[in-house]
């Protein structure tokens, strides 16, 4: 099965190649698909090198609209049969692809997400931790799930259980808006773990604690949206 690889990119130039590199080196048939946000750091010039290798399309935003809506972009331009989202950062590990994407491969379900918490507590600053089991206990509550990572960026998906989906979110509450509808079209989540090691602010970390509440709202408006 082709795999389809989507990285939202903005203002990542200290990373963005070896992001690639690590994801090259994954042993899966696949297509990496960047969509750049506008970055301004020098970014775009590494990505013009590396657009010219065969797997690799890049796709130009002409200003910031979000992560949200990169990836929108992104799955616009997908053809693999099964989806994955990668930050440009280094926190995640595509050696983890091949466990992720083999419930999928095996037909034992259609959605995957990878979890920083199955086991235990991760490296985290306190707001960021407690954040993220706010989150989540919020969409356990209300969606009945039993969920540990709702936040992850390992989200995996087969292709066709995302078309004509109305996406809306643009910024980093996508997330939480794609976990709550594909938990509405009747789709079970399987969590398998992963690693994660975070970076800080000073590595270039974008997300914020405003980021929160933009979330939580998200997940109470579509609980009760028709």
């Amino acid at each position: 099965m082709k795999l389809s690889v989507i990285i939202p990119v903005f203002n990542e130039r200290r990373t963005i190649a070896l992001i690639l590199e690590k994801v090259r080196a994954v042993p899966i048939d696949k297509e990496i698909i960047v969509v750049d946000g506008a970055s301004f750091d020098g970014t775009r010039d590494i990505l013009k090198q590396e657009e010219t290798r065969p797997d690799t399309r890049v796709i130009y935003e002409p200003e910031r609209r979000g992560r949200g809506r990169a990836i929108k972009e992104g799955l616009k331009a997908a053809t693999g049969d099964i989806v994955i989202f990668q930050d440009a950062d280094l926190e995640l590990d595509p050696a983890d692809y091949p466990a992720l994407i083999a419930p999928l491969e095996r037909g034992e379900c259609d959605v995957v997400f990878g979890s920083r918490f199955l086991h235990g507590r991760p490296l985290m600053t306190f707001l960021q931790y407690w954040g993220n089991r706010v989150i989540n206990a919020a969409v356990n509550l209300l969606y009945g799930t039993r969920l540990t990572d709702v936040e992850t960026c390992y989200q995996v998906f087969r292709r066709e259980v995302v078309q004509g989906m109305e996406l809306e979110n643009n910024d980093f509450a996508f997330t939480i808006e794609l976990t709550v509808r594909l938990i509405r079209a009747g789709h079970p989540i399987r969590e398998i773990p992963i690693r994660y090691i975070p970076r800080g602010r000073l590595e270039g970390k974008k997300i914020y604690w405003a980021d929160g509440f933009a979330a939580l709202w998200t997940l109470v408006k579509y609980r009760f949206k028709s």
